[in-house]
């Protein structure tokens, strides 16, 4: 039988960007918050002269064990989805700050649009323009109104960057002015100037100066040593939970976080959250924590794995569209949403690629979200062109035009000609959600503790299809703008399928936010409809995939929950929207 604690004001899962903004923002109001991690703890002094690319990159050190916990995939509901063991198809972060402490730190604001989609859809182009399957919601919420909470992010994470041209308004400026450049990041900003588009440097969470933020944070200028994403920074100068709200958090002496702690249930009575049930990875020991509120800000198949198992809310069923969750998964795909673009070679230019960080870069907006009209597209939304200066680790760079011998002289000649000499730039697209593309709990694969392993069946429409190809088809216009000699496309074929990788972070939904509690999960400050004192944070509340990264908004999102948290433990409890009614469904 499990054990069970002492009762806190909060308890969370999870100490990414959503539980650690939770857990800051609640110390502070003098809040006792306990957070459930269930990797091992990890602090910045782990990633001193962290620069082993074999280590991190080629075995995934900072990933999760897929052998004991992991989602199954398939690409439609006729097929029997397998589960998804190697870290090449699938980088779940563990331990300490979650994946936020590994990411590139590409701070994106979403659209007004993404937020109004549906009715502004509708009112542009007419119903008829929304394909029959695309099962796209407002959120109940507008840009302006989460205007504040982009704000406080931004300013958390000590955001580097420079207005975008054809963005959303902005009540302030960056905190930190946009990082250094360099010559192929200019080139790539000529050449779209040159075709008219708008390019842009990159918003990143990666300083370009030392910082302090609002809560008094310190986060260090960044080197420019090109490893960011899949790494701690050497440095601590990205902007990560670790270095930001979770030391605010511990500062209060009102936080705690157990590492080693997987939760497996929410223990609830049918109408409110009594606490989480959770073992201890080292003793094996069960507990229970109670808590007054309940906080899901775990990855996507963590939260929607939790309300399945726990039976709360009613499951999606796409035969029949009803119920809610498990509803509009979405994502970054590997092979239609994110790894796609065009390599171009040039035969007389050279540049330094060693050096570099995550978001380094520039892109063009032009065709983001509503941008561009689409009255004669075959899609809806729309994507992003990015170029990025990562910096080339040693190992894993060794690209050479298609068609070149795979071994021998020949190889050789070409990868050491072509070592300095190659760009890559990549349309990331918008993936809008399908009444077939969803999350349930697996009829056959069970993890370490024997729980049922989430699945993710994955449908590509034909628009989803026909905005990736539109997007690499301007990766090419562009590239050939710049001046390469070879190009190379990263392709969409018409009959693309799902590839059953999970490699980007991207993922979203299944327990998604709107206005009406037939069709959606929770409300705008991400709590339950079903269940109020039981919030649920992070990407999984968002009905749809943007062009642009997730990772600011879940913050905002973040800040704004927080918000309604402390109005409902100081107040009289209840739902802090009145829902509507939008829908039949």
């Amino acid at each position: 039988m499990a054990e069970e604690l002492k009762k806190v004001d909060v308890v969370i899962v999870g100490t990414g960007w959503a539980g650690g903004i939770t857990a800051a923002e609640l110390t502070k109001k003098g809040y006792k918050v306990v957070a459930l991690e269930r990797g091992k703890e990890q602090s910045r002094d782990d990633f001193i002269g962290a620069k082993d690319e074999l280590k991190y990159s080629i075995r995934y050190d900072m990933m999760q064990d897929l052998s004991k916990d992991t989602v199954t995939a398939r690409g439609s509901m006729k097929e029997t989805a397998k589960p998804v063991r190697n870290n090449n198809y699938a980088r779940f972060g563990n331990d300490t700050g979650g994946a936020s402490v590994h990411w590139n730190g590409v701070s994106l604001r979403w659209l007004p649009y993404d937020f109004e989609i549906h009715s502004q859809t509708v009112e542009k182009y007419g119903a008829k323009k929304i394909p029959e399957n695309c099962t796209i919601q407002d959120w109940g919420i507008t840009y302006d109104e989460l205007e504040p909470y982009y704000d406080k992010f931004e300013k958390t994470a000590g955001v580097s960057g420079e207005e975008n041209p054809v963005g959303p308004p902005r009540s302030d400026k960056y905190p930190n002015p946009p990082l250094k450049t360099t010559p192929s990041i200019e080139l790539f900003k000529k050449a779209s100037t040159n075709l008219g588009y708008h390019p842009y440097r990159l918003p990143a969470a990666n300083m370009s100066e030392s910082y302090t933020n609002p809560d008094g944070e310190t986060i260090n200028a960044c080197m420019y040593c090109a490893f960011c994403e899949e790494y701690g920074c050497d440095f601590g100068a990205k902007g990560d939970p670790i270095v930001t709200v979770l030391e605010t958090a511990r500062k209060t002496g009102n936080f705690e976080i157990r590492n080693e702690s997987t939760v497996t249930e929410v223990i609830h009575d049918g109408t409110k959250a009594i606490g989480l049930k959770y073992i201890d990875n080292i003793t094996g020991t069960e507990y229970i924590q109670p808590a007054d509120i309940v906080v899901l800000a775990g990855f996507v198949f963590t939260n929607n794995k939790l309300l399945l198992k726990s039976k709360i809310g009613k499951p999606y069923n796409p035969e029949t569209q009803e119920g809610v969750i498990g509803k509009n998964f979405t994502g970054h795909f590997s092979n239609i949403s994110t790894y796609i673009g065009a390599r171009g070679f040039f035969d007389n230019e050279k540049w330094n690629l060693s050096m570099g960080t995550g978001a380094l870069g520039a892109k063009v907006d032009d065709f983001a979200g509503d941008n561009v009209d689409h009255t004669d597209l075959d899609f809806l939304h729309g994507y992003e062109i990015r170029y990025y200066h990562l910096g080339q680790r040693p190992i894993d760079n060794n690209h050479v035009p298609v068609g070149t011998p795979a071994w021998g002289k020949e190889y050789k000649e070409k990868n050491l000609f072509y070592h300095n000499r190659s760009l890559i730039i990549r349309a990331k697209t918008a993936f809008l959600p399908n009444r077939y593309t969803y999350l349930d709990l697996d009829p056959t694969y069970k993890d370490e503790l024997g729980d049922p392993l989430i699945r993710a069946t994955v449908h590509y429409e034909e628009q989803d299809i026909k905005r990736a190809q539109h997007g690499v088809e301007t990766c090419k216009e562009i590239m050939t703008e710049m001046g390469a000699d070879i190009i190379d496309l990263v392709d969409v074929p018409d009959d693309v399928k799902f590839d059953s990788k999970f490699y980007t972070n991207h993922f979203l939904g299944g327990a998604i936010m709107g206005e009406d509690p037939k069709t959606s999960a929770v409300n705008t400050y991400s709590q339950m409809w079903d269940m109020e004192n039981l919030f649920v944070l992070g990407g999984s509340s968002f009905p749809h995939n943007s062009n642009h990264d997730p990772t600011e908004t879940i913050g905002a999102f973040a800040y704004r929950a927080s918000e309604g948290m402390i109005d409902y433990l100081g107040g009289e409890g209840g739902l802090l929207v009145e829902a509507k009614q939008t829908s039949k469904a």
